[in-house]
This record gives C-alpha cells, sequence and structure tokens, in this order.
C-alpha cells in the first residue's frame, strides 16, 4: 500500500504551530497601545498614526532590525527562554533610540528545527515584557517550523520595530563639535554581542559549560551571560526632547571603536579616558581567560558601557541632573578633539 505523506510526517506540526500562536496573541494583547488597529493573526499588523501622534510637527519614521546572535546558544544549554525575547525588544528599541525616536510597535520572526509551543511561548513573554516597558506595541510576526534546516531543540530570531522622532529633534550627530562631552551609561552585561567570542573562551578554550561557576563572577557562566541587554529608552527620554543631547551611539557589535565613529562628523576624534568607569568582572574574566589583547576587547565588547551620550560641555550639568534624578548611574568617559574621525584611548 502506498504510505499517504502529510505535512506532519515531514516535520512540520500545524497543531504546535497553532497553539504557539495562541500564546502569541494573548501575551500581545496585553502590549498593545491607542494606535494598534485589529488583532494578532491577520497578514499585517496594524497601526493608526491618528491621535496622540497627529500632534507630532513633521513627523519622521525610523526603523530597524536586529538579532540576538550566538547568545541564543546559551539559552539553549541552560533551558532558558524569557530573557532572549527582552534581549531581542531592548537591542532595536536603543538602535531607534540613537536617533531620537519613540518606539511605536514591534513585530518578531521565530524559526525553529521543532515547534514547542512552551519555548515560543517564553521567548514571546519576554518579547511582551519589554515591549510594555518600552510603552511599545507588539503587532504582530512570524513563526516557522523548519526541520532539516534547524535542530530539533535550537531556534533564531529576529526583531523588527519601527518609532517615531519630529524631525526638528532627529538626533544625527551632526552639530558635535570639538569640546564636546562624552558620557556613559552602564550595561548590563555583554548585552548580546560580542558572545562567539566568550563562548569560544569558556567552552573550548577553558573546557567549561555554562553551569560552571567561575573565580570573580556571583553567578554561574551561564546565568551572567543571559543577563538581559538593557533598553535606555527611559534615562534618556526627557533629555532628548529638551534638545539636550547631540548624538547617541549605541555599543554593540564593534565595541566601542566601530560604533562610536558611526555619529561622529568629519574632523571629530572621540577620546575616551581608560579607567573613568567600573569595568565588570565579566569582561575581566574573559580578558584572563582568554588572553585578550586590550584593543581586541573594546572592538568586541561594550566592557561595562552599553551606551554612550554626546552632550554639549554646556549642558553636562543638565544631564548629569537628569542621571541623578532617575538615579540612572552616569561616567564620564571621555571628549571630542579634532582630528580623524575614530576612537582613540588615553
Amino acid at each position: 500500500m502506498e504510505t499517504v505523506l502529510t505535512y506532519k510526517s515531514s516535520g512540520v506540526d500545524l497543531e504546535a504551530a497553532r497553539e504557539a500562536k495562541n500564546h502569541i496573541k494573548r501575551l500581545a494583547q496585553k502590549t498593545f497601545t491607542r494606535g494598534v488597529l485589529g488583532e494578532i493573526g491577520g497578514f499585517g499588523g496594524l497601526f493608526s498614526l491618528t491621535g496622540d501622534l497627529k500632534r507630532i510637527e513633521d513627523p519622521v519614521l525610523v526603523a530597524s532590525a536586529d538579532g540576538v546572535g550566538t547568545k541564543l546558544k546559551i539559552a539553549f544549554a541552560m533551558g532558558i527562554h524569557n530573557t532572549v525575547g527582552q534581549d531581542l525588544v531592548n537591542h532595536c528599541v536603543n538602535d531607534i533610540l540613537v536617533h531620537g525616536a519613540q518606539p511605536l510597535f514591534f513585530l518578531d520572526y521565530i524559526a525553529s528545527g521543532k515547534t514547542k509551543p512552551s519555548v515560543v511561548a517564553q521567548i514571546v513573554e519576554g518579547m511582551a515584557l519589554a515591549c510594555k516597558a518600552n510603552g511599545c506595541a507588539l503587532i504582530g510576526g512570524e513563526t516557522a517550523e523548519m526541520p532539516d534546516f534547524y535542530s530539533p531543540d535550537e531556534y533564531d530570531m529576529a526583531g523588527f520595530i519601527v518609532g517615531v522622532v519630529p524631525k526638528k529633534k532627529l538626533i544625527n550627530g551632526d552639530s558635535i563639535k570639538a569640546g564636546d562631552i562624552l558620557l556613559g551609561l552602564p550595561s548590563s552585561g555583554l548585552h548580546t554581542n560580542g558572545y562567539s567570542l566568550a563562548r569560544k573562551i569558556f567552552f573550548e578554550q577553558a573546557h567549561l559549560k555554562a553551569s560552571s561557576s567561575v573565580r570573580d563572577l556571583d553567578d554561574t557562566i551561564g546565568e551572567t551571560l543571559l543577563e538581559p541587554h538593557r533598553s535606555y529608552l527611559k534615562p534618556l527620554r526627557t533629555l532628548i526632547d529638551r534638545g539636550v543631547i547631540k548624538g547617541l551611539a549605541h555599543i554593540t557589535g564593534g565595541g566601542f571603536t566601530e560604533n562610536i565613529p558611526r555619529i561622529l562628523p568629519r574632523n571629530c576624534q572621540a577620546q575616551i579616558s581608560v579607567g573613568t568607569w567600573p569595568v565588570p568582572p565579566i569582561f575581566e574574566v574573559l580578558k584572563r581567560l582568554g588572553n585578550l589583547e586590550f584593543g581586541e576587547m573594546v572592538r568586541t565588547f561594550n566592557m561595562g558601557i552599553g551606551m554612550v551620550v554626546i552632550v554639549e560641555e554646556s549642558k553636562v550639568s543638565a544631564a548629569v541632573s537628569q542621571f541623578k534624578k532617575l538615579k540612572e548611574k552616569f561616567y564620564v568617559i571621555g571628549k571630542v578633539i579634532r582630528g580623524e574621525k575614530k576612537v582613540i584611548f588615553v
């Protein structure tokens, strides 16, 4: 008798996918703002630019897309999936924040070798938590089951975000000049970058496991590396609205050396003073176990500074006052000088 094939026999379980989508729908609805139209499950997410947004003069939409990278490997090893969704949202929020944008809505894409509704629910729970905290609506996405492409216990994901900023408040770094001051806001760890090198150091070179404990770290390696990427929206929103900030650099892939020059005008150089902020233990451990040189560290990791804020010297006090009001830690880490468009360390 000829075998009757089904989609499930090829490795795709539509019932599991339906269950996962129901979890997503329930969690996403908790993030809905006044601009959301319709429900999760349509062919596209709908968002209205009326209401409060109508009062924005000459609005500019700012969009970004990103992923979490090999940090997901740590989530697989630990069996913890509710933090990587926060990573994804907060990374995307920070990427549009550097232009001064307030997030409006977010969409996600999750692809796996085998759809596991409980895992998808954990991932989206993290996304919903971060979206809610950032005032951003989770309005849609896609889940794809791809057997033979991913292993049954692994997945990948990506996020897409859209925000808005009045054109007159758009931050592009054009007004940055010599004499401006660099302030650093602390990171919560590696955030979502440098994990390929970190994994190589811990798991290949040092032959450790995610569950291992290491001198100088309060938690296990896995717990330390899974610390969620933080959002800088709340500590920076008021300063952006008041026009205090000239430039912002989200320290992600490429570390200091690649990200800060992205916002510098020609003939401006960022001079960073080493030792002006406390470097978290995780970076010292990576340096020790990997025998890493300083140059490799600062072009791979954030070294404890997740966002660099550039302000005019005369407005430093305004920024400091706001940070203190919010109990936000900050460090004066350098200044802008004339020179080649790059970062130097002194």
